[in-house]
């Protein structure tokens, strides 16, 4: 009984509260859009909306019927992209999405080569996803996920595509320059600077002073990496960062980094990518090309 045009209305309905407002949208008349939606009222025994004053409330099953017009709109208009893309001998956009801040140095060694490979191929990189990139890639609103925490879910496939060591980052003439570990207890007297991301979800937090029952003298927040190594090495605070970003700045900052524990803090960096994209041959390509660049 449900149309793709139905869920077009009730997305419509929700998006603009108005009959008005929501037939202008989709290019419709009023008569039509009410139409179409109380013929499928009828034929499902209940009502979708209900009328408050000039605006639309949707009712429980109306909302139901939003639940999937948000889930399968957005893959009618991804796939329809995809096709008029093909049938115009074009190949397309991958678009990015990062939950991880100091990774955009290292995607950019992946992007020169793979926008080599495939020029009709555009890539779009947005970092507005902040521990959001999953539910952005259920909706379609990006293609692939770069991120150092995945969530394994049925729809989407995670491959690991390079490892490294998260470390403490000191500067050259700070007291633990000298060791080749830190303690928990020893950052208790320190300021921590940070990206800005909730405590609970910062490896440094979760997985060592958190369970130590330790904390920082302060905590500070910074969406800079460069800011934030200079403030480093100018002595007035700590960080934890990848090791081979904190070796790629070393050579020109007075900075040094040791390991996060006795036994360090070892993550992966991985991409994901919807179960139905996986074998696209250009997103095939990009992980295999993520897989094989250094960090």
């Amino acid at each position: 009984m449900l149309e793709r045009i139905h869920l077009a209305i009730l997305h419509a309905i929700d998006k603009h509260g108005t009959l008005t407002q929501a037939a202008d949208a989709l290019h419709l008349s009023q008569s039509a859009l009410s139409h179409s939606i109380k013929k499928l009222e009828q034929q499902m025994n209940t009502p979708l909306w209900e009328k408050e004053g000039r605006r639309l409330r949707l009712t429980r099953a109306g909302t139901e019927v939003l639940k999937l017009a948000k889930r399968v709109l957005p893959q009618f208009e991804h796939t329809e992209l995809l096709v008029s893309q093909i049938a115009q001998g074009e190949r397309g956009m991958l678009r990015i999405g990062m939950e991880c801040h100091p990774c955009y140095q290292w995607l950019l060694k992946v992007v020169s080569p793979f926008l080599d490979e495939w020029p009709d191929v555009d890539i779009d990189v947005k970092q507005a996803f902040q521990f959001g990139g999953m539910a952005a890639l259920f909706e379609y609103d990006i293609d692939m996920l770069v991120t150092p925490d995945p969530l394994f879910k049925p729809g989407v496939t995670f491959t690991p595509v390079f490892s490294y060591e998260h470390r403490l980052v000191v500067a050259s003439s700070h007291p633990l320059a000298q060791h080749t570990y830190v303690s928990p207890e020893q950052l208790q007297n320190e300021v921590l600077i940070t990206y800005p991301v909730e405590p609970q979800r910062l490896d440094i937090f979760s997985q060592f002073l958190t369970p130590a029952g330790c904390t920082v003298k302060q905590h500070k927040t910074i969406e800079t990496t460069e800011i934030m190594l200079q403030m480093v090495a100018a002595g007035r605070c700590v960080c934890a960062l990848p090791g081979w970003l904190v070796d790629e700045y070393a050579s020109r900052l007075p900075i040094t980094s040791l390991a996060i524990g006795k036994t360090g803090i070892h993550k992966h960096i991985y991409v994901g990518v919807r179960e139905v994209d996986r074998h696209i041959p250009y997103v095939e390509d990009f992980i295999r090309m993520a897989s094989a660049t250094d960090s």
